[in-house]
């Protein structure tokens, strides 16, 4: 049974996972809708649509792994369940960073504002640069595919050795955890960068937009700090969902600590939840698209 405490943060996150599966799932149906309609697909396109159906699948992966944690720690511990859900984790995970960094990037290529030439090349070039970004995920996947196969070297030497099994899971899933978590963090790092240096340009052009404005609201000044809130938040997220991410590996080989799992839990699902709304908010096809089923739904 859980705690009054514990049975209100699994309810958030249970919450939070079902906004994100609906805002993720309306994000990649839009896209493809569009993709459809123009019968060919841009390179933004691309982007939202395998970072909603990363997230789309990363919700669904932690949200059972949770309830089976949480409700039938017993199993989870018992098999090679852990191991299963562990990796499948790893390869929607490594896919929903890559993306969002590929986004970020698309973004600060796009309207940032540096005159260095090397900024200027890769604003030049920026197609190619994100289809060679998005092209190094599958080799990331490679990398993961050993440790896929662990679980079934796993059940030959617990056939052999039941003793060897129980002294070397829980130090294979934080090992194999931590190697594989090193990549993620790397992109994470390059997205942060590029965000940062965003806000730095979008910061530079409000202020010199402030200090030559006439006394009227400019709207591109408007545009600008809407864009920047937007940013901030982004960065916020993206920072929370890994600290939740690093809970929830630290705590994984001890379900009996259920409260500070949930919390982790809590803090992990308010990116891919959180950041799908304001990827709606701040696109305007999509945003109309929201308005236009909200109004159906009115109906």
């Amino acid at each position: 049974m859980l705690s009054i405490v514990e049975g209100f943060l699994f309810f958030v996150a249970v919450s939070e996972s079902v906004l994100g599966v609906l805002g993720n799932g309306f994000i990649g149906l839009v896209n493809c809708i569009d993709c459809v309609k123009n019968k060919k697909i841009s390179t933004l396109s691309l982007i939202l649509i395998g970072l909603a159906s990363s997230r789309f699948c990363l919700i669904w992966i932690l949200i059972t792994d949770a309830f089976v944690r949480v409700f039938s720690p017993d199993i989870y511990l018992s098999g090679d369940l852990i191991q299963y859900i562990a990796y499948l984790w790893i390869i929607m995970n490594q896919s929903s960073v890559w993306f969002a960094t590929s986004l970020s990037i698309f973004y600060f290529l796009k309207i940032a504002n540096f005159s260095h030439c090397i900024f200027l090349w890769l604003k030049s070039h920026i197609t190619k640069i994100l289809l060679l970004l998005m092209g190094c995920l599958p080799i990331s996947w490679l990398f993961t595919f050993p440790g896929i196969t662990m679980p079934f070297i796993n059940n030959i030497m617990k056939n052999r050795s039941i003793i060897w099994f129980i002294t070397t899971q829980e130090s294979e899933y934080f090992i194999t955890q931590l190697l594989f978590s090193i990549g993620t963090l790397l992109v994470f790092i390059l997205c942060l960068i590029t965000c940062f240096l965003l806000l730095t340009s979008l910061w530079r052009h409000n202020r010199r937009m402030q200090l030559n404005a006439t006394g009227f609201r400019d709207p591109s000044t408007e545009a600008h700090v809407k864009a920047m809130k937007i940013l901030m938040s982004f960065i916020i997220l993206f920072i929370l969902y890994f600290v939740g991410t690093a809970i929830e590996i630290s705590v994984g080989a001890v379900p009996e600590n259920k409260l500070l799992f949930i919390f982790g839990m809590t803090t992990t699902a308010l990116y891919p939840c959180g950041h799908s709304f304001i990827l709606i908010h701040g696109n305007s096809k999509l945003k109309q698209a929201s308005l236009r089923v909200l109004k159906l739904l009115k109906c």
